[in-house]
């Protein structure tokens, strides 16, 4: 179902009808209050693009984390990754937000990462939780150790999120595939050269 503070379609295509309703039925309109109801759809268009910037929906609020923290890992920023991950943070690896951290600043202290590109793959929401499955496009910066094995890989990850004071965190992070192939965060370990040959 479309959500009119999503997408502002819906209430566009009601303008639309509106304004066709009253173009046919202009001559039934009292003589001189007509331009009142030419009005109407213009009302309704501006209303559709006024709750879809104005409204963030939990859906567009993860999409805004996600964003935030691939930017984040992308410009090797760990005080921007911080805020975004919940201090109740635990994983198949990290027992703790600062184990996460501590490992994000030991792979990136040198140039990793030129770009990311998230995609979700899926997204459920059951408000306090959330759990979104998503593909990171991985570019490799050229002058970092990993770019002389790959220059790209693909990760597939599945992240859990809690909602705490209307924000959203991450509270869990697991990879599920690198480049199609079964794996998971001790795939991320060690030299380079030993994690690709």
């Amino acid at each position: 179902m479309t959500n009119i503070f999503e997408q502002p379609w819906l209430l566009l295509i009601v303008a639309g009808v509106v304004f066709l309703l009253v173009a046919v039925f202009r001559d039934a309109l009292p003589p001189g209050r007509a331009w009142l109801f030419w009005l109407l759809p213009i009302v309704i268009a501006a209303a559709a693009f006024g709750l879809d910037y104005l409204v963030q929906t939990d859906k567009e609020k993860i999409e805004t984390v996600l964003a935030k923290a691939s930017k984040a890992v992308e410009r090797e920023n760990i005080g921007a990754m911080q805020p975004l991950i919940s201090k109740d943070y635990r994983d198949s690896v990290h027992l703790s937000r600062e184990a996460l951290l501590e490992h994000f600043r030991e792979r990136l202290s040198e140039p990793v990462i030129e770009k990311i590109v998230p995609a979700i793959v899926s997204l459920d929401i059951k408000s306090p939780d959330a759990t979104v499955v998503f593909t990171a496009r991985v570019m490799f910066d050229p002058k970092g150790p990993v770019y002389e094995y790959r220059k790209m890989m693909l990760f597939k990850l599945q992240a859990e999120l809690k909602k705490e004071a209307g924000n959203w965190f991450f509270s869990k992070v697991e990879i599920i595939t690198i480049d199609f192939q079964p794996a998971g965060w001790q795939f991320t370990q060690g030299n380079p050269g030993d994690i690709f040959n």
